[in-house]
């Protein structure tokens, strides 16, 4: 074996390069590591699925076998999305792992898992302890599981629909680029029978990405999506991630709408429907989220970065909706799990009924300008951190993720990178020239 389970175990997940950080014999010790640790919460059965890398096949075979080694039965979905895995471990009330490495390029592979009813499992909540016990080796029962197979797209695909008002929707022209990745399977499936014309870049599963990577957040690879939209007039394009968790969305002029305008968007037509809710927000996400929550009637909770914390939060607060900048968008009634596909039929819903394009729909939420993520390496990040707040000691400041300074009409937040001696850096402002000037003054204080 040659699966180094220190390098490869993230925050939230599993990840890494095949085969010189991540084999098949290390996807088996997770596999029977992942069943012993929920055989302790009490579970007896998994469900699994992998999207269209090429090692995923092989890969989830011995995670299966390595849980059945260990007593647990096994329920094999085959390719999936990651949020349709967290469909099939709500319904069926099982835990559940998919083998994906989301966005990362070809060469990477990784586990995402969680408990029954889609509830995360982090470093903090049980993923570390499945790392230790996949180093310490099998352990097995005196029983052996079972596989059996399972569809689970056609109760995903209802599910994704009973988020809108079906017969409500309106004819759209609709761009979507997935990247040969899971949404090649998903989209079109969730789309059948609604009034869209769906125009469908790069829908082939390929998991060598042979067009660009499926990692949206980063502009170059919107590039062919934009240019479709514009060529063809459509009303909206929609990118996804690799394993279609995550969308950003193009608008009819080909102008990138960012993941706190669309957290803003969704939540605006949540609370119309749901007046008075609960809203999770993470605190990277612009200022004009708590605004249009506060505007709708709702509350809004703002949290750490992270899957884990944002669930965990709607959990506690009851939330109907939680939104990261980073394009993942979190449902109630998705047993508190991000999907990207439902995030979009919102979005879809919302533009069919307004009178004018989505550059207008959202006009009212682009109040301020935003540098985005800007990483600097730096020899010790705390020591930045703290000499960069201590360069600001009359203003508001919060420790909940990182370093928060409020400045009244900017801010800024300043993280370490959990993996990597990278400091993270996001700023807002009134405009694009301010972002820039005080950028640079943050950054003056780095040392």
């Amino acid at each position: 074996m040659t699966t180094d389970f220190d390098a490869i175990f993230k925050a939230y997940d599993v990840r890494g390069t095949v085969p010189d950080q991540f084999d098949a014999d290390g996807a088996r010790a997770i596999g029977g590591a992942f069943a012993r640790f929920v055989a302790g919460h009490g579970a007896t059965s998994i469900v699994v699925g992998r999207d269209m890398r090429p090692d995923g096949e092989e890969f989830v075979a011995e995670f299966g076998e390595g849980a059945m080694d260990h007593g647990i039965d096994v329920v094999d979905a085959g390719l999936c999305a990651t949020d349709m895995m967290y469909y099939a471990s709500g319904v069926l009330e099982m835990p559940g792992a998919v083998f994906t490495a989301s966005h990362n390029p070809a060469g990477y592979n990784g586990i995402k898992m969680c408990l029954a009813k889609a509830a995360p499992i982090g470093s903090e909540s049980g993923l570390d302890v499945i790392k230790e016990m996949a180093k310490a080796g099998p352990d097995p029962t005196g029983h052996r599981g079972t596989r059996t197979e399972r569809n689970v797209l056609d109760g995903y695909v209802a599910h994704v629909h009973s988020f809108v008002d079906v017969a409500g929707l309106k004819p759209l022209k609709v761009v979507a680029d997935t990247a040969n990745g899971m949404g090649g399977l998903v989209l079109p499936a969730v789309m059948a029978g609604l009034p869209f014309e769906l125009d469908h870049l790069y829908p082939e599963l390929d998991g060598t990405f042979p067009n660009h990577p499926a990692d949206p957040i980063q502009p170059e690879n919107q590039k062919d999506l934009m240019a479709r939209v514009l060529g063809t007039a459509a009303d909206i394009g929609l990118a996804f991630d690799g394993d279609a968790d995550r969308v950003f969305l193009v608008d009819e002029k080909a102008q990138a709408i960012s993941g706190s305008l669309t957290t803003a968007l969704v939540a605006r037509s949540i609370l119309a429907r749901e007046p008075g809710a609960t809203i999770i927000h993470n605190l990277i996400c612009s200022k004009t989220v708590p605004e249009v929550v506060a505007e709708g009637g709702g509350t809004a909770v703002r949290t750490r970065v992270g899957h884990s914390f944002i669930k965990q939060v709607m959990a506690e607060t009851g939330a109907v909706f939680g939104g990261e900048h980073s394009g993942h968008y979190y449902f109630r009634e998705n047993f508190r799990a991000d999907s990207g596909l439902i995030a979009a039929l919102v979005v879809l819903e919302a533009l069919g009924n307004h009178p004018a394009g989505l550059a207008d729909l959202v006009s009212t939420l682009d109040r301020y300008a935003a540098s985005g993520e800007i990483n600097t390496t730096v020899d010790d990040a705390a020591a930045v951190i703290e000499r960069v707040a201590a360069a600001y000691p009359a203003e508001a400041q919060d420790r909940l993720d990182g370093l928060t300074v409020d400045l009244g009409d900017w801010w800024f937040n300043l993280r370490a990178s959990n993996t990597e001696p990278l400091l993270r850096l996001n700023l807002e402002a009134a405009t694009a020239d301010e972002v820039t000037q005080r950028v640079e003054e943050v950054r003056s204080h780095f040392g």
